[in-house]
Order: C-alpha cells, then sequence, then structure tokens
C-alpha cells in the first residue's frame, strides 16, 4: 500500500516537473519570438532591431561631417550613398536621409532628404526608438531649410526681376537723353548755319561802297 502511494507521489512528482519544463520552454519561446520581431527580452515594449546601428554612430558621423574638411564630407557622402546600394535598408537609407539633411557641405540637398526620411519613417516599424527619432527631427530641419532655401530663391528673383526693370528703366532714360542730346546739337548746329548766313549778309551789306 505504502509502495503504490509512492510510485503514485513519484509520478506525480515527475508528471508535474514535465509539465513546468513545458510551460518554461513556451514562456521562453514567446520571448524569443518577440525579441527577434523587434520586442524587448525584458517585457517593457522597447523595440529591438537586429544590427541597427547606435544613435551614436549617426551622431559621430553628422559630427564627422560638420568639423571635417571638404574630402571628409566627399568620403562621408559617398560612402553613404554606396551603403545605399550595397546593403539596402532601413538603416542604410536613414544614414543617407540624414547626411543630406545636414547643412554646410557640398552634397546637402534638403528637399531630397525629406524624400528619403519620409520612405524612411513610413516603415517605423523596422527602426529603433533613436532612429525614428533622428528620422523624424531632420525632416524637420530638412523642411526649415528647404522652405528657407525656396524663399531666399524667390526674394533673389524678385530682386532679379526688379534689376532687370531698373535696368530697363534706366537704358531708357539713357536712350531717351541721348535722343534730347542729338536733337539739341542738330537745332544748335541750324542756330549757327542761321547766324553764320546772317553774320555773311551783314558783313557784305557793310562792305558794300
Amino acid at each position: 500500500m505504502d509502495k503504490n502511494r509512492n510510485r503514485i507521489s513519484a509520478k506525480a512528482m515527475v508528471i508535474a516537473i514535465l509539465a513546468m519544463s513545458v510551460l518554461s520552454g513556451c514562456a521562453m519561446m514567446d520571448k524569443a519570438s518577440s525579441w527577434l520581431r523587434g520586442g524587448s527580452a525584458g517585457g517593457k515594449g522597447e523595440a529591438t532591431v537586429i544590427g541597427a546601428p547606435e544613435a551614436e554612430t549617426y551622431l559621430a558621423e553628422l559630427h564627422q561631417l560638420t568639423v571635417g574638411d571638404e574630402h571628409k564630407q566627399a568620403d562621408i557622402y559617398d560612402d553613404a550613398s554606396s551603403s545605399v546600394l550595397l546593403t539596402p535598408g532601413p538603416s542604410s537609407s536613414l544614414r543617407l536621409g540624414l547626411v543630406l539633411a545636414a547643412p554646410g557641405h557640398a552634397e546637402s540637398d534638403p528637399v531630397r532628404a525629406q524624400t528619403v526620411l519620409r520612405e524612411v519613417l513610413a516603415d517605423e516599424e523596422l527602426l529603433t526608438r533613436e532612429e525614428i527619432a533622428l528620422a523624424r527631427i531632420h525632416l524637420a530641419s530638412a523642411e526649415r531649410l528647404a522652405g528657407v532655401a525656396a524663399e531666399t530663391e524667390q526674394l533673389r528673383d524678385a530682386s532679379s526681376r526688379a534689376a532687370r526693370a531698373e535696368e530697363r528703366a534706366l537704358a531708357r532714360r539713357l536712350a531717351n537723353a541721348e535722343a534730347e542730346n542729338t536733337r539739341l546739337r542738330q537745332e544748335l548746329a541750324e542756330a549757327e548755319q542761321k547766324l553764320e548766313a546772317i553774320t555773311s549778309i551783314e558783313r557784305s551789306i557793310r562792305e558794300q561802297p
């Protein structure tokens, strides 16, 4: 009787241990699956994207782009452009978008940067929170820069039109002044001819006996 009870207890314990192992394994699989999909292993809802660069990587490159000389800036742009072709993905596109949005170098292009960064943000689930923040901040900056550039171009065009209009008006005034001078010279010449004729007549009269 005691032996049967002991065997039943041992069997129940084994079943319980197996059940706990299965449940524990399922929980671990769920966590792993969630992590691979971008969830946090700690269960705090923090996004994790495998292979995504740290925010410091992007910021360090932007700093180099700001303080570097023209050759360094060109190298950074060329590398960012090449990475989009060689290793296409949201991180490579984000890197190129950030480089294009950065002012102060030859390849800065806020209009193109807006297009690239908007495409990147269209797939936010493939980005870390830091990457999303960087994309949004620099997209806003690119929008402002593009707006300022457009306004500057409009002012330049308006100034050019005003300058051209002023040049045409000045040309007309000069032409009118030249025409007036020509008319006055002609009138003066005619007056001199008349005076010479009168002088000749008077001289002839005086010379008569």
